[in-house]
């Protein structure tokens, strides 16, 4: 038997106003004069003088604001990569990323691409890294995707929806400060954090289980149910659970897999251009087959926030349409394994596939 080796994020601060030291940490990673930091930071941010009066910029420091309104591309990586080359005197000395999984997935992305050769769409798939990411920190500002602590980064290139799965994708550092979650549009707070449960749904019924898996998925799980179906928490603890629920979802998630929901969502995401979480509510809400229990209280959850899922995403499709998000979901065997065992082609045929996209 052989075990996976796995990184895990080296340093951590966790605190409200600990975005207060990003200047501090980062100053012994600087390399040289010439070396510069690179913020990449969600263009919602953009005239946030809160937030980003906190960021020192020295020498070539620089920050480039994101729009985070479509998932992140592996074109888009390319085109940030070239563009830091073209204007940094020398390789940076880090990528910090602030933002939810959008930004953090790119910050990522972008750390691993400076140290290796070719397209971002080349390292789509598991261990294909062979260089290791220069210094690289996550600031998230919305809690549930669980990208701060996770070793992929989420990438739609031209032919699939995949992430880059690598021992050199986690961040070394990460930041997380719940203030900066402050603000968050009830939707998108909603959507996010249901990512971050549905992980938990996922990876504690899948095949994968294991103690390591399970202790994790069930502390997410638990602070779950109480942001998302209890009165009792202020704002703060609310926000500051809801942070160390994505955090201990995105760690269930290490030694285990997510499954239907995530697969699925990402043949939507592929052809729609759907956002991640709402992708996954949308499908999960679908799934009583697969998730009975999982799926009756999500439905309470959206029930309790008077949340409305869009529907009909799929009416207008043609069958060419169908098939390529079929063939983007049936490709990631791994959640589909986890899910359904050894077996699951017997169970999750194409066909079988299609009838649970038309129900959307």
């Amino acid at each position: 038997m052989s075990y996976k080796n796995f990184p895990m994020v080296p340093r951590i601060i966790f605190g409200r106003g600990s975005l207060n030291q990003i200047n501090e940490v980062l100053a012994p990673k600087r390399l040289s004069i010439n070396a510069p930091f690179i913020f990449l930071i969600d263009d919602v941010f953009k005239s946030n003088i809160w937030l980003t009066s906190r960021i020192q910029l020295s020498y070539g420091d620089r920050i480039i604001f994101v729009s985070s309104k479509e998932e992140p591309k592996t074109s888009q990586v390319d085109e940030l990569v070239e563009d830091i080359i073209l204007t940094s005197k020398e390789r940076p000395s880090g990528i910090i990323g602030i933002g939810g999984g959008t930004l953090l997935d790119l910050a990522k992305a972008v750390s691993i691409m400076l140290t290796n050769n070719g397209e971002a769409k080349d390292y789509q798939g598991w261990d294909l890294v062979k260089n290791p990411a220069i210094y690289h920190v996550g600031i998230p500002t919305i809690s549930g995707t669980g990208a701060e602590v996770s070793r992929t980064t989420v990438l739609t290139g031209p032919e699939k929806k995949l992430g880059i799965n690598s021992d050199f994708t986690p961040f070394d550092q990460v930041i997380l400060d719940s203030e900066l979650t402050k603000g968050v549009a009830k939707n998108q707070w909603f959507y996010t954090g249901m990512d971050c449960y549905i992980h938990c749904i996922e990876s504690l019924t899948g095949t994968y289980l294991n103690a390591f898996s399970e202790s994790y998925g069930n502390m997410a799980l638990d602070l779950c149910k109480q942001v998302f179906l209890e009165d009792n928490l202020s704002e703060v603890d609310a926000q500051e659970k809801l942070m160390m629920a994505s955090w201990h979802g995105g760690m269930s998630i290490v030694y285990s897999q997510v499954g239907v929901a995530h697969a699925m969502s990402y043949g939507l995401s592929y052809l729609l251009g759907t956002k991640h979480g709402i992708g996954n509510c949308i499908v999960f809400n679908h799934l009583e087959e697969f998730y009975p229990e999982g799926v009756k209280l999500f439905k309470k959850m959206i029930e309790k926030h008077n949340i409305v899922l869009p529907q009909g995403v799929c009416a207008d499709l043609n069958d060419r349409e169908f098939d390529t998000m079929i063939n983007i979901a049936l490709g990631l065997e791994p959640l589909w394994e986890n899910a359904l065992g050894k077996n699951w082609k017997k169970i999750m045929t194409p066909q079988k596939l299609k009838s649970l996209y038309q129900k959307m």
